[in-house]
């Protein structure tokens, strides 16, 4: 995906569409709106982190001010994935399998489509979402709906939905690599380019099961190299882990290849492109590999570098961290094998994805607050730390950096220059795991454990 926004002949008539189709089952808002929602234009948000490289930082959008909830909306399970927006269209993907289409400006529900049963935490062999439906964020391609659901102990189905009224159109059963499905847990964000929508998998919370890392490249519905049916595949190289489950997915370079981080793997013995960053082409052969010296002590204490998506720089680097807290520079057309970063700096554990804007990339840090990096000429410099309750996934907009705190539900408005908290807001309900807001136009979208919760920005 590139950074178009819809076009607008197909935004009119998705809207158009949506307006006739009526609304369906969902919850109802915790509360009406606190604050009519203020003039402006939706801005659409229509992949995870905005874009294929998961930037995160969006231009034109107001100035940031003062919080307020617009309007909040219980659905049926919680909210892991970001919102999407298309035109005035907020999609959201729940724990209980289901996909809605909401109103922008109230929340009010227009469509609800389910697609299967899902999966009680009692019935699966380790984890901590309990129901296990769509954790992923959905992606918007060429005019559908992308979401991956799990279906029963050992199946995941991606289904592509049109906008305008929820219909399933495309629909298709997504292939274990590894062979051992009831081990494999779906939680990176879908991604999609030249005709595919690209799934990765990891294993459960607690690491049961003798699972591996891998990424599927689905055909889409039409179009595309992907179109004609073949479905291609890339797995870790691992007799066991190597998950790939950062919420971010995949990340795509400007030459339309793929950045993966993998997870704990071998603790002894031959390397196994475990602990890394992993470039893959297009159609998901494995290009170059980045992996810290401290490989073997990193699988075995469980500090790899899978716990974040790589984070794409303009200038053709890239910035990775994990749960180790070391920060790596690594150059994107040549990884570097073993030891082979350009800079490496201690800054924080990072869980999720970074927002990057020009060469300033900021961290997801697990504790002590969000951290503002500068890359420059191969170094990197560490600038500035956010409020230490925020730990979700920041992104960037209106002059400012979003991020929640995930256990105590708050979404905090940050300054981009200092870090300083310019403005903060309960949003009444707990957050999930590694939690990032959607930005469209005044509003920030924020999934929960009950549904979304849009809070007026500007």
């Amino acid at each position: 995906m590139g950074r178009k926004l819809l076009p607008a002949a197909l935004a009119a008539a998705v809207l158009l569409a949506a307006a006739c189709s009526g609304g369906s089952a969902g919850g109802r808002p915790r509360a009406g709106p606190t604050r009519p929602i203020p003039p402006g234009a939706p801005t659409s948000w229509l992949t995870y982190h905005a874009y294929a490289d998961r930037s995160g930082s969006v231009p034109g959008l107001p100035p940031a001010g003062q919080l307020a909830i617009g309007w909040s909306r219980n659905l049926d399970g919680a909210v892991y994935g970001q919102p999407l927006v298309i035109g005035d269209l907020v999609i959201a993907a729940t724990e209980n399998d289901s996909v809605y289409g909401l109103d922008w400006s109230t929340g009010q529900v227009r469509w609800r489509t389910h697609i299967a049963a899902p999966l009680p935490l009692r019935d699966q062999p380790c984890g901590d979402i309990d129901p296990l439906g769509i954790t992923s964020t959905p992606v918007f391609y060429r005019g559908l709906v992308y979401a991956l659901a799990q279906v029963g102990r050992t199946g995941h189905v991606l289904v592509g939905i049109e906008p305008a009224t929820g219909a399933v159109a495309y629909r298709r059963t997504v292939p274990s690599p590894d062979g051992r499905p009831r081990y494999d847990q779906q939680r990176g964000a879908l991604t999609a380019a030249g005709g595919r929508i690209y799934v990765t998998f990891g294993g459960h919370a607690g690491d049961c099961g003798p699972y591996a890392g891998a990424v599927v490249g689905m055909p889409a519905a039409a179009g595309g190299a992907g179109a004609r049916g073949a479905i291609i595949s890339y797995l870790v190289p691992t007799t066991n882990h190597g998950g790939i489950w950062a919420p971010g997915g995949p990340a795509i370079g400007t030459a339309g290849t793929l950045f993966v981080g993998v997870g704990n793997g071998a603790t002894s013995g031959r390397y196994d492109d475990t602990d890394s960053v992993t470039n893959l082409s297009p159609r998901l052969h494995r290009i170059g590999v980045f992996a810290p010296v401290t490989w073997i002590a990193d699988n075995n204490a469980d500090l790899d570098l899978g716990s974040m998506t790589p984070a794409l720089t303009p200038s053709g680097e890239i910035l990775m961290d994990g749960k180790r807290g070391v920060a790596y520079l690594l150059d994107a057309a040549h990884l570097g094998g073993i030891g082979g970063q350009r800079a490496k700096l201690a800054i924080c554990p990072a869980y999720g994805s970074a927002a990057v804007t020009g060469q300033l990339v900021i961290l997801p840090c697990s504790s002590g607050g969000p951290a503002a990096v500068r890359v420059s000429a191969g170094r990197l410099t560490a600038l500035w730390r956010g409020p230490p309750g925020a730990d979700g996934s920041p992104v960037i907009g209106g002059g400012a950096v979003w991020v929640t705190g995930i256990a105590s539900g708050v979404l905090y408005q940050v300054s981009l220059a200092t870090g300083r908290v310019l403005h903060r807001i309960g949003l009444g309900s707990q957050l999930p795991h590694f939690e990032s807001p959607s930005l469209s136009g005044p509003l920030v979208l924020v999934g929960t454990l009950h549904g979304v919760v849009a809070v007026t920005g500007a």
